[in-house]
């Protein structure tokens, strides 16, 4: 199924919705904390917090590290403490972010959630809204409305149903760690990509300079 366009949608059906940013990751390829780094002068996580407050009645961070984290953030920020699941990955950094979306989605009282990795730079509230508003049309089954292009789904950068929590942990518990092969065991609504560049993540400090060069050129 692939979602329509958000023509003719009234202000009345909108989803109420939790968002979860995950900022667990290593940043091994940046060198530092990618979270940290700067766009425009503002830190990577505070630009994503502030599209997700735009979008969500509720924020939730999951990270390690919140003492790191929470002088950047607004007070009504909520966090969420990733765990170790077992004594085989006690590392939480080698979890990877599956685990941290189920330990923050356990803690979600809404129907839906919208799922952002920390590292998007170029995320557009008004897309993502367009997005969000369509989701009380989509059909009970499915547990997710994610872009899917050629190479997969976009997993960090779309909407969740919190019902799929019990499956998602059954997944983690059998030692899966891949949010498209768990992706691919369920049913998922196609997202219309309308715009692709939202899902730039910034991954190395080369990746900064470009997007930081892009928007200083576009002022």
């Amino acid at each position: 199924m692939e979602i329509d366009s958000t023509d003719g949608l009234t202000k009345s059906e909108e989803v109420s919705l939790t968002a979860i940013i995950l900022a667990g990751g290593k940043s091994s390829r940046m060198g530092q904390d990618k979270a940290l780094m700067q766009i425009n002068g503002i830190p990577l996580l505070q630009k994503v917090y502030e599209v997700a407050a735009s979008c969500s009645q509720r924020v939730l961070v999951v990270t390690p590290w919140q003492e790191r984290y929470q002088q950047l953030l607004p007070h009504t920020c909520n966090f969420v403490q990733e765990m170790h699941i077992s004594e085989e990955f006690n590392d939480i950094q080698n979890h990877g972010p599956l685990v941290g979306f189920a330990q923050a989605l356990a803690t979600v009282e809404t129907e839906w959630v919208l799922l952002l990795a920390c590292d998007l730079p170029n995320l557009d509230v008004q897309t993502l809204k367009a997005w969000a508003n369509k989701l009380t049309q989509t059909e009970d089954h499915f547990i997710a409305a994610l872009v899917k292009h050629d190479k997969g789904w976009e997993p960090l950068c779309g909407f969740y149903r919190q019902l799929c929590l019990p499956h998602l942990n059954e997944f983690i518990n059998q030692g899966g760690r891949s949010f498209q092969k768990w992706l691919a065991q369920n049913p998922v609504a196609v997202l219309p990509d309308s715009v692709p560049e939202i899902f730039f993540n910034c991954n190395t400090l080369e990746d900064v300079r470009k997007i930081n060069a892009t928007k200083f050129e576009n002022k």
